[in-house]
């Protein structure tokens, strides 16, 4: 079962959080809260797309919604003076026509944020650069940053093969069954001449037997 779900997912409750925060009522308000979260993330996702969004926290009180914003790149998310993120609270305001709270946070480290990860393999294999040399680079530099294991992934015509296939990188340990395990997991895609490669990238953080060895 480790190996068929999104690891995030699995853990949600127990090592993760909810990235969507509030209780609806009634099944209209659900579906109308959830639609309204896949639009500010999707805008923000479009608008921010050289901005390393490592994950969009929505949180609601009321009718009033509070939007964070976690970032690997906060100066180019709030712009000079603050002009793009109020840019974007406005028009997120005249979308949903709903008041909006806007704030930034900058992730501790990028190099442990699978989804930052993914987009780094990803914009690398777009400049052409070899899928090999961008994985094991960007093991390397989790390594670095103090992970127990990593494991990246990539699917899709690799090297202008006719045939599609899977290469990965592994190091260290990625437990994939060990639910109080702190996996994260990132997704991207590459955008080529000959096609999309899939990249995905599995952290191991850290669980609850490295906690309390490391006591």
């Amino acid at each position: 079962m480790g190996q068929k779900v999104n690891p995030r997912g699995l853990r949600v409750g127990g090592v993760y959080t909810w990235d969507s925060i509030w209780y609806a009522p009634k099944r209209s308000l659900y579906i109308e809260a959830l639609h309204e979260d896949l639009v500010i993330r999707r805008f923000i996702e479009n608008y921010f797309s050289k901005g390393d969004i490592a994950k969009v926290v929505i949180e609601r009180f009321g009718p009033k919604i509070k939007v964070n914003i976690h970032t690997a790149r906060p100066g180019i998310v709030i712009g000079r003076g603050g002009e793009e993120i109020e840019n974007v609270r406005k028009k997120l305001t005249t979308i949903l026509n709903k008041d909006l709270q806007v704030d930034i946070y900058e992730v501790d480290d990028h190099n442990l944020e699978a989804v930052l990860v993914a987009k780094s393999v990803a914009r690398s294999i777009e400049r052409r650069i070899n899928h090999r040399r961008a994985m094991k680079r960007a093991v390397a530099n989790v390594m670095t940053s103090g992970a127990i294991g990593v494991k990246i992934a990539c699917a899709g015509r690799l090297a202008d093969a006719e045939i599609a296939r899977t290469e990965w990188y592994r190091e260290g340990k990625v437990p994939l069954h060990k639910l109080d395990a702190e996996i994260d997991y990132g997704y991207d895609e590459a955008q080529i001449r000959y096609g999309k490669i899939g990249v995905k990238v599995w952290i191991y953080k850290k669980g609850e037997q490295e906690n309390v060895e490391n006591a």
